[in-house]
């Protein structure tokens, strides 16, 4: 009788485990994180490493500043932020909040969702059939707003400055929004870009730069 209560109470911290340490968060200076498909994790942070996340997995704010952030398909998340590194979510991912890096770039596949901004500096933004609840906006990186994609809060490329990072970008910024996208509200441009807007594609009032329209998957060659 007293091993079966024992086998008992283990069994029974063994499956409660999980939900108890579920949403911890996770802090790290050097080393990189991750998080297995599947499981839950509350915020993830680092100095000097990665955050991998898994396939339907659940975590709270991921935020580095030399690694890069990636996330598998499926996955629901708060904020993603980095200085150093890109980042890269996969198909059907949610975002809780604003995704933002400075040196490095934002890829979001099918079937996305961010609640918030998707901001950079030297980094180029890409979408695919994305829906953003807030904006985008940049300094030196090319966006893609691409197919079936919808932005609310509008495109925003902010002047270059004497105290902006640096950069080796050797050309003008290439926007492309693409087949049935729809950017609303402004799309303000404080310096020169080279804009492609699809025929059918739909956006708001432009401003610093001139729209040439192109038919097709992909807009001219440079």
């Amino acid at each position: 009788m007293r091993i079966r209560s024992r086998l008992a109470l283990s069994l029974a911290l063994a499956l409660a485990a999980p939900a108890a340490f579920a949403n911890q968060d996770i802090d790290k200076v050097n080393g990189s994180i991750t998080v297995e498909a599947g499981q839950q994790a509350g915020d993830l942070g680092t100095v000097n490493g990665s955050i991998k996340v898994g396939s339907q997995a659940r975590t709270g704010d991921a935020e580095t500043v030399n690694g890069s952030i990636t996330l598998a398909e499926n996955v629901q998340a708060g904020g993603l932020s980095t200085v150093n590194g890109s980042i890269r979510v996969a198909a059907r991912a949610r975002l809780d909040d604003g995704v933002e890096t400075v040196n490095g770039g934002v890829f979001i596949d099918r079937g996305g969702s961010v609640r918030g901004d998707i901001e950079t500096v030297n980094g180029a933004i890409g979408l695919v059939d994305t829906d953003v609840s807030g904006g985008l906006a940049t300094v030196n990186g090319d966006v893609t707003v691409g197919a079936g994609s919808h932005v609310k809060g509008g495109l925003h490329y902010a002047k270059p400055s004497s105290t902006s990072w640096f950069t080796t970008r050797q050309r003008d910024p290439r926007v492309i929004i693409g087949p049935n996208a729809v950017v609303d509200g402004p799309l303000v441009f404080e310096r020169k870009v080279t804009l492609y807007v699809h025929s059918t594609a739909k956006t708001g009032p432009i401003t610093g730069a001139t729209a040439v329209r192109f038919e097709g998957t992909t807009p001219p060659a440079q």
